[in-house]
């Protein structure tokens, strides 16, 4: 039994890790995961510092892979949804060092899934010893204040939970198929004022002579790449004043590897591309990931974020749509609130334990409110039934 930390995906094979997770699930896949860092979006070496240095934790058994939990070093906390810069600002009135922290997680995709990857018979707490191990090893090369996975699957949560890991909550929106046969028998179960302002939203996108056209496989061609990264430049520009995390060869590799795991829900008009929505499937749930348009049309981004992935999820017979991160305006689409969760083990070092003690205390505090707040919000969707 050896575990290692790889500084590069590469260093094993697609079969190998891939045998440890879901088939079905897109963000753990070899496939996704060396896209970002061959893409440039994350990175294998100190020299391409993006501020996610690949070191997923791998465990090996007589020459053969049985268990691996991407990760990642960390010198911020951009790009994880699920944010702890109030942690990061104590730490520094205090004197201490939050930075380099370790993150098991998928870079810039808050979307629940396994974090830990195992081979038949490998126990989820044996693996996390395991990990406790390598942790400690690696802090002997890299000054790590603690670690922290982010939005784990309730499996992989309950395993954090019995080893003792602190949780914090997150809320998001979640839309859910109740065996609807059609758009209109969704429709059907919302109150009628809703019912009318999703059909009044709908048609405005038609009235201004914008057609919406479902892309898939060979149809995300270079050409189409492209123009979807200018968008995504353009939308982040727009909110951040920066281009985005993502590079555009990401995208590409994206295109190329995953094809058959990628929705775009794109709008044209007079045969041009000015807006798409870009999503990722499984076999239960559809995750919207990317949006960006070149120009702008009245409820255009309903349309493609919302609206075309609920059509898409009835005629697929897909469980779940998992729209991303934020957005309350989600509720008066049909998406419910939901629970995530984060799991943190700080360092044992006797200088944070004052300030470990009172991070904890603060996380049963944020847990209280945030589960009144998901009750809360339940209250605000448009379902004509509440039971919905």
């Amino acid at each position: 039994m050896r575990f290692e930390w790889l500084s590069s995906l590469a260093e094993v094979t697609a079969t190998d890790w891939n045998a440890l997770f879901p088939a079905d699930y897109p963000f753990c896949r070899y496939e996704f995961l060396l896209a970002l860092e061959q893409g440039g979006s994350v990175g294998s070496s100190v020299a391409k510092n993006t501020g996610w240095l690949v070191r997923h934790f791998v465990v090996w058994q007589e020459g053969k892979l049985i268990a691996a939990v991407p990760a990642y070093i960390k010198l911020h906390s951009y790009g994880e949804y699920l944010f702890d810069w109030s942690f990061a600002e104590a730490y520094q009135n205090y004197g201490l060092d939050y930075y380099p922290k370790l993150l098991l997680a998928i870079p810039f995709t808050p979307a629940e899934g396994p974090r830990l990857g195992l081979a038949a018979g490998i126990d989820k707490a044996e693996l996390l010893q395991w990990l406790e191990q390598g942790v400690t090893q690696l802090q002997q090369v890299v000054p790590l204040s603690h670690l922290q996975c982010l939005y784990a699957s309730s499996q992989d949560q309950q395993a954090f939970r019995n080893a003792g890991f602190i949780e914090r909550f997150d809320v998001q929106f979640l839309w859910s198929n109740k065996n609807y046969s059609c758009f209109d028998d969704f429709l059907a179960a919302l109150t009628a004022r809703k019912r009318k302002q999703i059909r009044k939203e709908r048609a405005a996108v038609t009235e201004q002579g914008v057609v919406i056209k479902t892309l898939t496989g060979a149809e995300l061609d270079l050409a189409f790449w492209q123009q979807f990264y200018s968008f995504y430049c353009d939308t982040y520009q727009k909110r951040s004043r920066h281009n985005g995390y993502l590079k555009a060869d990401t995208f590409w590799r994206w295109g190329q590897s995953m094809a058959n795991q990628l929705i775009v829900f794109a709008a044209f008009k007079d045969d041009e591309m000015l807006a798409a929505s870009l999503c990722f499937q499984s076999e239960t749930t559809l995750f919207g990931r990317y949006w960006g348009c070149k120009q702008d049309f009245n409820f255009l981004h309903f349309e493609c974020c919302y609206y075309s992935g609920i059509d898409y999820c009835i005629r697929q017979g897909l469980q779940f749509f998992d729209a991303g991160a934020q957005g309350e305006h989600k509720l008066q689409r049909g998406f419910a609130p939901v629970l995530r969760h984060g799991f943190y083990r700080f360092t044992e070092k006797a200088e944070h334990k004052a300030m470990n003690e009172a991070i904890a205390r603060y996380c049963v505090q944020e847990q209280r409110a945030l589960v009144l707040y998901q009750q809360e919000a339940q209250g605000s969707l448009p379902f004509a039934n509440r039971s919905d």
